[in-house]
């Protein structure tokens, strides 16, 4: 009698056990389903709020069409510099270091990249970003997509 009841209760274990993880599978699901919406929307509202507002040191994401590449600032720590043309049709200047992720070699005009950044009001537009990870850990990793690969 033992015997059986501790099968039942190791049953009831397992199956809970495999019920939560199927759980925490659908939560990161829906966590990557909603970072992909979000990358895809060029009307991204963090993003679109910022640009209205004229805020600073906003986390956005979004994407937009390469217009212009320009030559790496080397002054300091290193920044891959181009500029993007989202939907809304504002311009945004990329600032992706360098020193702390890899360069997008392979950067043309008419290109499309999606990002993860932080967004700082300018006069022209606004400037993305704080594109990589933080090595040290205090800051929110951000990142590049371009022709299906990540720079972080």
């Amino acid at each position: 009698m033992k015997k059986i009841l501790l099968i039942g209760l190791l049953g009831i274990a397992l199956f809970g056990y495999l019920d939560k993880n199927a759980q925490t599978t659908q939560i990161v699901q829906n966590v990557f389903a909603a970072d992909t919406v979000a990358t895809n929307n060029d009307s991204n509202s963090a993003l679109q709020n910022a640009i209205d507002n004229r805020q600073s040191n906003v986390q956005v994401a979004g994407s937009g069409n390469v217009i212009k590449v320009l030559s790496d600032d080397l002054k300091g720590n290193r920044h891959q510099r181009f500029i993007l043309k989202i939907a809304s049709g504002t311009t945004l200047l990329v600032a992706h270091n360098i020193d702390l992720a890899p360069r997008i070699n392979s950067l043309n005009v008419g290109d499309i990249v999606k990002f993860y950044g932080v967004y700082e009001f300018n006069n022209k537009g606004g400037v993305i970003h704080w594109t990589h990870h933080d090595p040290r850990g205090q800051h929110i990793g951000g990142w590049l997509k371009h022709n299906g690969s990540t720079y972080q």
